[in-house]
């Protein structure tokens, strides 16, 4: 059994090569509430929109989030989204060194999905680009950089959006190179023929690529596993994963019997760039020599992470880890936040019902009985209580180097499993001033060991014209006071 948390833990430690079609993600959200008088189509009231770095660049910040670093090599043009793209970049500091050819003639790939918020459907999409071949200069630079990097990479992804970055050339010399430096090489493949793939490590298509790969229609699990294992043949490469949205994974390795996965029950809100999101679990744990089984395991994982959120979206470390290693119960996962576009999502949600928000914080770090008589009456002033929590190194900074004595992971699930708490927010400051800012709640609920007037976000809370609760805490009940006691010798 490979230990997943070990694994985890090295994420932190590798860097990926990755090499693929960039593009521009535009989200434009907003409400349906009528049809155009000019033509029988929908109107969407726009809210706000929301722009990503999508294609191979939503694989480099997966990579990035996850806490591994990225060499990313593509493509854009001279143009107004080729610049934002590469500022969108550089706000990943040194967790992405972009490695871009600029073609000046060419259209960087740009696509704008119009959203209903209130249907969580997907209306319509425009798209700018140019799908020709890259010019036989930038390929030369292309191949160029990603040799460069292979030296100090521990894999390589080959993201192919058919947008004219991976051109057969391409494909071919970065798998030969790759090959020579004994990096495995994950590929998230386009078209029919998969022999220009050959020599890779693992293809990673989606069910309707692996049908279109093999000229027949693949449904159930017997045929996934056999057009995964010819396709496997064809392409000459180690393994096969294949993604089946709703029916899970199935992986195909050489020489070994199929593997079928199911995937997690979760939400579905928006499945762009789930499959940015496996290349990149799979690039980041095989290149620590993680056997295939486990990496496909984890990143079934973050897929389900995922598809739970709004637009080109990426998996964190954390995320990853708490639904791998599983928590008191599948209702306490769903309420534990550690990405907080979902506490927006859950916000509106709670505030469209008219429900009175709630909020309280802290460390939590033993659960103890004043604790829970604290959440209880906090829970009993709302209709949904949202719990700020600490992050381990909050937490450090303000109880000191010995704590805390459980990790974030294992203190949201405690919390999560009280039926008085709706939803947990890990959040990194010493305070939680942003989050509350972020949750504008209706009332503020700290211990009576506070004095109002000191209680963090009052101030806020108050010129909402919300409320601020103090809640008598149970005497003699305290973490450090465990802790403390812990410590003492045992009495003969």
């Amino acid at each position: 059994m490979f230990d997943f948390d070990e694994a985890l833990k090295r994420v932190a430690t590798q860097t990926i090569l990755c090499v693929g079609d960039v593009m521009l993600d535009d989200f434009v959200y907003g409400d349906v509430t009528r049809i155009s008088p000019e033509a029988p189509t929908p109107v969407l009231a726009v809210r706000h929109n929301a722009i990503e770095i999508g294609g191979a660049g939503n694989v480099a910040r997966n990579i990035a989030t996850l806490g591994a670093r990225c060499v990313f090599v593509g493509l854009i043009g001279g143009d107004d989204a080729g610049r934002v793209l590469l500022e969108a970049l550089a706000q990943f500091d040194d967790s992405i060194i972009p490695d871009l050819v600029v073609e000046a003639a060419r259209q960087t790939t740009r696509k704008v999905r119009f959203v209903s918020e209130h249907h969580s459907a997907h209306l319509m999409r425009a798209d700018w680009e140019t799908a020709a071949p890259a010019s036989a200069a930038s390929q030369a630079a292309i191949i160029a950089h990603a040799e460069a990097a292979l030296p100090k990479v521990g894999a390589v992804v080959l993201s192919d959006y058919a947008k004219g970055v991976l051109t057969e050339g391409v494909v071919r010399a970065v798998i030969d190179a790759a090959r020579r430096f004994g990096k495995p090489v994950i590929i998230d493949p386009k078209g029919h023929d998969y022999r220009v793939y050959r020599g890779a490590t693992l293809l990673t298509p989606n069910r309707k690529e692996l049908s279109a790969a093999v000229h027949r229609p693949v449904v159930s699990d017997a045929e996934v596993a056999a057009a995964a294992a010819e396709l496997a043949a064809v392409a000459g490469c180690d393994a096969v994963l294949v993604k089946r949205s709703e029916d899970g994974m199935t992986l195909a390795v050489t020489g070994e019997p199929p593997v079928h996965v199911p995937a997690y029950p979760v939400k579905v809100r928006d499945v762009s760039g789930a499959g940015d999101t496996v290349a990149a679990v799979m690039a980041v744990l095989l290149a620590q020599g993680m056997p295939f089984e486990p990496a496909m395991r984890a990143a079934n994982a973050a897929a389900a992470v995922v598809v739970g959120k709004r637009g080109t979206a990426t998996v964190s470390l954390a995320e990853l880890r708490h639904r791998i290693l599983p928590a008191a119960s599948t209702a306490g996962e769903d309420k534990i936040v550690f990405d907080w576009s979902l506490l927006d999502e859950r916000l509106a949600a709670w505030r469209r019902a008219g429900l009175r928000i709630g909020f309280t914080n802290g460390c939590f770090d033993l659960l103890h009985r004043g604790h829970v008589r604290l959440l209880a009456e906090a829970r009993a002033a709302c209709d949904r209580l949202i719990v700020g929590l600490n992050s381990d190194a909050s937490t450090r900074r303000l109880k000191g180097p010995t704590r805390p004595i459980n990790p974030a992971e294992s203190r949201g699930e405690v919390l999560a499993a009280l039926e008085a708490v709706d939803l947990v927010v890990v959040f990194e400051e010493d305070t939680p001033l942003a989050l509350i800012g972020r949750v504008r709640p209706a009332v503020l609920i700290k211990g009576a060991d506070y004095r109002r007037e000191d209680v963090v976000g009052r101030e806020l809370v108050e010129a909402d014209g919300g409320d601020v609760v103090l809640v008598d805490l149970v005497p003699g009940h305290s973490t450090t006071a465990m802790v403390a006691r812990a410590k003492e010798p045992a009495a003969e």
